[in-house]
């Protein structure tokens, strides 16, 4: 069975990306600087979407930056330490 997500550009210029029958919170929300949203211009929603395509392609183990989905060099994530900032690079 497929699922069928959608992405939409709410009024306020964030990006959501959501399952178009279900109400309540999107699944990802992306939000861009105003200084991002005047530089991309219409380019706006298909910079959201690549990044979407990007982590799908990475949580299904296929690093972009490598040819055998190796993540070295990737930030870990540990569930059961508290909420932390992590910075990636």
């Amino acid at each position: 069975m497929s699922t069928v997500l959608e992405i939409s550009q709410l009024a306020n210029g964030d990006v959501v990306l959501r399952d178009p029958n279900e109400e309540g919170e999107p699944l990802v929300q992306i939000r861009f600087s105003n200084e991002v949203k005047d530089m991309l211009g219409d380019e706006l929603v298909g910079v959201a979407e690549a990044m979407i395509d990007a982590a799908t392609n990475f949580l299904e183990g296929g690093d972009p930056r490598s040819q055998d989905g190796d993540r070295e060099g990737h930030a870990e994530y540990d569930e059961e330490k508290p909420a932390q900032t992590r910075v990636v690079h």
